[in-house]
Formats: C-alpha cells, sequence, structure tokens
C-alpha cells in the first residue's frame, strides 16, 4: 500500500466519529474475509461496441456461488479510470464479492446516454457469464462514486421503468438488487449549464430540458427502485449534499429502503479519499441486502 492511500486511511479513521449515519441499521453483520484472485484488462464490451471498453475482475475464494458488484469511477463523466476505484474493489472482494471494476466511455466525444448502455451491457455480461464465474445471479449490487454514482443509480432506476433509456440495453438483467452512490449528483437540472453537464448532454438546460430531466435519476424513483446507501461529504462544493438529502426523500416518499451517511468536515474529494468508514458502512449494507436473496 502506497504512502497516500496510508494517510488516507489514518485520516478517514480520524474523521470517522464526524459522520453521521441516517436510518442506520440497528443490527450487525457477520463480514466474511476472503482470499480473492484478480484478472485484469478483460474486454466486457462487444464486437460491435464503438469503443472497445475493459474492466478487471475480483474473485474471491469461495466454493459458493459470490454475490457480485459492479464499480464505477467517477471523473466528470469525462476522464479518470478504473483504477481509481482498485481500493473499493479489493476491499470487497476480501469480504465475499465478486466485483467488476469497469472503465466507460467519455464525454465530450460520447454523450449520453452512451454511458448508460455501457453499464447496462457491463450488467448484461456479469449475467451471462455467471456461471463461469460462479456468480449469483439475483445478488448483483452497483457501487459508484461523483459521476460514477450518477451512473449506477440511474442504471438502477430506468430498470424499473417503462422509459426508452431502458432500452434496447436494460431490462430485469440490469438491474441491481441494491445500490451504493457516494457523492451523487442525483438531479442535474439543479446544475444549469456548466462545462462538464454541458458537454456530457450535449447541449444547454434552456435547449435540451428533456434529456436533462431524463438523465437525473431522482425523476425516476419507483416503488420498485432498490435500496439504495448514499454517502456525502457534508461541505461539498461541487456536488451539494442536498442532492442526497432530496434523493433520499424522494426515495422516502416511494417507501424506498435507504440509508444517508453523511461525512462532516469534507468536500467532494475528501469525502472518496476518506471514506473508508463509508465504505465499511455501505459494504454491510450490500452483505444485507445480498443476503436477502430470492429462491
Amino acid at each position: 500500500m502506497d504512502v497516500n492511500r496510508l494517510l488516507a486511511l489514518a485520516a478517514s479513521t480520524l474523521l470517522s466519529a464526524c459522520a453521521s449515519h441516517l436510518n442506520a441499521p440497528a443490527e450487525t453483520v457477520s463480514v466474511p474475509d476472503t482470499g480473492f484472485r484478480t484478472t485484469t484488462g478483460i474486454t466486457y464490451s462487444p464486437d460491435n461496441w464503438p469503443q472497445e471498453l475493459q474492466a478487471d475482475l475480483y474473485l474471491p475464494d469461495s466454493p459458493d456461488p459470490a454475490p457480485a458488484v459492479l464499480l464505477v469511477h467517477g471523473g466528470g463523466w469525462e476522464r479518470r479510470s478504473r483504477k481509481d476505484m482498485t481500493w473499493i474493489a479489493e476491499h470487497l472482494a476480501g469480504r465475499g464479492f465478486a466485483v467488476m471494476n469497469i472503465d466507460y466511455r467519455f464525454a465530450p466525444e460520447h454523450t449520453f446516454p452512451a454511458q448508460l448502455h455501457d453499464l447496462q451491457i457491463a450488467m448484461n455480461w456479469l449475467h451471462a457469464r455467471a456461471g463461469a464465474y460462479n456468480l449469483d445471479r439475483n445478488a448483483i449490487s452497483a457501487f459508484g462514486f461523483s459521476s460514477g454514482a450518477h451512473l449506477v443509480s440511474l442504471l438502477a432506476v430506468i430498470a424499473e421503468s417503462q422509459h426508452p433509456l431502458n432500452q434496447p440495453h436494460g431490462g430485469a438483467d440490469a438491474r441491481p438488487v441494491a445500490v451504493v452512490a457516494g457523492g451523487l449528483p442525483a438531479d442535474l437540472r439543479t446544475f444549469g449549464s456548466g462545462k462538464l453537464i454541458r458537454q456530457f448532454l450535449g447541449g444547454d438546460l434552456q435547449d435540451i430540458p428533456g434529456v436533462y430531466e431524463a438523465a437525473s435519476p431522482i425523476t425516476h424513483i419507483t416503488a420498485g427502485t432498490p435500496p439504495f446507501f448514499l454517502f456525502h461529504g457534508a461541505q461539498d462544493m461541487l456536488v451539494p449534499a442536498d442532492q442526497a438529502r432530496d434523493f433520499r426523500a424522494r426515495l422516502a416518499e416511494h417507501h424506498v429502503e435507504s440509508e444517508l451517511y453523511l461525512m462532516h468536515l469534507r468536500g467532494h474529494i475528501t469525502s472518496f479519499l476518506t471514506a473508508g468508514n463509508a465504505v465499511e458502512k455501505a459494504t454491510d449494507f450490500l452483505i444485507r441486502h445480498t443476503e436477502k436473496r430470492p429462491e
């Protein structure tokens, strides 16, 4: 582990008391400690896809079919890579989850909904290969931060709707059973027409308001939306914490189970760099919801 990661973990420990956990569960869960193996650079996109896309796959050492997590990095829909999420992938794999840590297409070359389609085919890839990799098809969750949180959230809420975005790559196999979203931009309409959103959606809010609405996860929530664990920096100036609060309120209106882990004294980047305790709580959340598998 490098020095920067050690420093981030130390800071996370010091700041762990500076958080509030709304709707925290009373019960504890049994958290396994497993070894795992990693395969990097797997191509998950179909042969005819506009861009070849890679993922790293982490498989726990377990004889039983493993619950799985689709892991999606942030970067304003325009940059960064799956390497940012390696530490989270290793954490989850060490607790019994198979993890698919993906890259996806970037704006402005590829505008919305290209990135959503990438996630949908990644979910389809996991379902299609569940037998080969000993995965539990009924226990596939999703975890993202920032723009990655936006994409996994949209993936989840769209899968329960009749919206055109659910075609042609969505449907039942694209629906995660639970979602972890950190630093979530839930309602893109509230950000105006800033550069990142404008190049992601392909225009200004005033010119394409329907696209802004369709790309906002908060507009698609239904009673069938899967459970959410939200974590957010209370001092986030890039994606205000009200985005998470409003999203959770809308979930509550539809009686969808959710938790909100609000990290005080932290902004957008620091809430990721010191997210160790939040990731532990999120792992407990995923364990609870992947143990409630249908027969």
